[in-house]
């Protein structure tokens, strides 16, 4: 699924235009970016986690060559699925809450 048939499929389940469920993809996609690259977590409960990660600096190698070069450290995006999304990419039920 693209974005456009992600667009597409929002504004038919929340009975919207498609002009209105782009302005709210890409306005909620906007915001995660924008929270994430200040060093924020966006956590949407049963979804998962948008979070910013440091990579250290590492030797690589050159696949041409073979010969090593320097890779220096970084801040990448991480996203850790929640437990409602991994239970129903696996076809189960999501567990239910304790009381």
């Amino acid at each position: 699924m693209n974005k456009s048939e992600l667009i597409e499929a929002t504004a038919k389940a929340a009975d919207i235009s498609k002009a209105a469920a782009e302005r709210a993809l890409s306005s909620m996609i906007e915001a995660v970016v924008k929270a994430v690259s200040k060093g924020d977590t966006v956590t949407l409960v049963g979804f998962g986690t948008f979070k910013s990660a440091k990579r250290a600096a590492r030797t690589g190698k050159n696949p041409k060559t073979g010969e090593p070069l320097k890779i220096a450290a970084t801040t990448v995006p991480k996203f850790s699925a929640g437990a409602g999304f991994k239970a129903a990419v696996a076809g189960k039920k999501a567990a239910a809450k304790k009381k």
